[in-house]
C-alpha cells in the first residue's frame, strides 16, 4: 500500500504532518537506507524500511475511544492553562480529539490517533448532524424556534438550517441538531435570541449515541463500529 512519507511518519507518532515534512526536508529521514528530502515521496508501508535519525519506525496501532467529556475539560492535546484536557481522561498516549466541544460543554467526543478518520468526521463535506441537549434560562417561543430552524446571523453570517424541538414541559429544555461546527455556535445562536444556555451536552454524532456512558468515562471501540454508526444511514 503506497502512502506519502510524511503521512506515514505522522501515523507513527513522530509529529504532525507539517513537522514531518520539515524533518524530511532537513534530511533526517531515510527509506531503505536512502535519505529522502521530498515530502511527497511515496512508500510501500508494508515493505519499505523507514528511519528517522537512524531509528526504524513502525506505524502505531490505530486506537478509537468514545468519551463523555465532563464540563471544565478542554478539547486539546496540550495544556495552555490550568484547565485539564480531555486526553487526560484516558491513559493511552498520543491521542487527539476529533472536533471540539467548548470547555463548559459536556458530552460525546471521539479520541483517536487516526488522522485520516478524524479528518473524515470533521470535514464539512461529511454533512453530519450533531445533536445536543440544551437547557435555557427562559422559556422559548414557537416563533423563536422557527427562527432557529431557518438560520440565525452570528459573527456576520447566517447559520445553516438546524433542527430543534422541545423536550420538556416548561419550554426551557430542547434537543438541537446542527451540521456546522462554528466556534460556540449553539451558545451564540441562542444568545442572538436573548437566551443564556444553562446546560449543554452533545449526545450524538450521526447515529453514534453517548448512551449511558457517565461523565469522565470512556469506551474503546473499533473503526468499523464508528464508521457504521457515524456514516451509515
Amino acid at each position: 500500500m503506497l502512502e506519502r512519507l510524511q503521512k506515514y511518519l505522522a501515523n507513527a507518532g513522530v509529529a504532525s504532518r507539517r513537522k514531518c515534512e520539515e524533518f524530511i526536508q532537513q534530511g533526517l529521514v531515510s527509506v531503505n537506507k536512502v535519505i529522502i528530502r521530498k515530502p511527497g515521496f511515496k512508500i510501500n508501508s508494508e515493505k519499505d524500511i523507514v528511519c528517522i535519525n537512524n531509528r526504524q519506525l513502525k506505524p502505531r496501532d490505530k486506537k478509537y475511544f468514545i468519551v463523555n467529556k465532563p464540563g471544565g475539560y478542554v478539547c486539546s492535546c496540550s495544556k495552555n492553562d490550568d484547565a485539564p484536557i480531555v486526553t487526560e481522561l484516558i491513559p493511552e498516549k498520543k491521542l487527539f480529539p476529533v472536533g471540539r466541544l467548548d470547555k463548559d460543554t459536556e458530552g460525546l467526543i471521539i479520541l483517536t490517533n487516526d488522522g485520516d478518520f478524524g479528518q473524515s468526521v470533521i470535514h464539512p463535506s461529511s454533512n453530519l448532524w450533531k445533536e445536543y441537549r440544551v437547557v435555557l434560562d427562559g422559556e422559548i417561543t414557537g416563533a423563536e424556534l422557527e427562527r432557529f430552524r431557518n438560520g440565525i446571523e452570528i459573527d456576520g453570517r447566517l447559520t445553516a438550517p438546524a433542527r430543534v424541538s422541545l423536550t420538556g414541559k416548561n419550554g426551557k429544555e430542547l434537543a438541537v441538531s446542527i451540521m456546522e461546527g462554528r466556534n460556540r455556535q449553539i451558545r451564540k445562536m441562542f444568545s442572538a435570541l436573548g437566551y443564556k444556555i444553562i446546560y449543554l451536552k452533545r449526545t450524538k454524532i450521526g447515529r453514534l449515541n453517548i448512551g449511558n456512558l457517565k461523565p469522565g468515562y470512556y469506551k474503546p471501540v473499533s473503526r468499523d463500529f464508528l464508521w457504521k454508526k457515524i456514516f451509515s444511514e
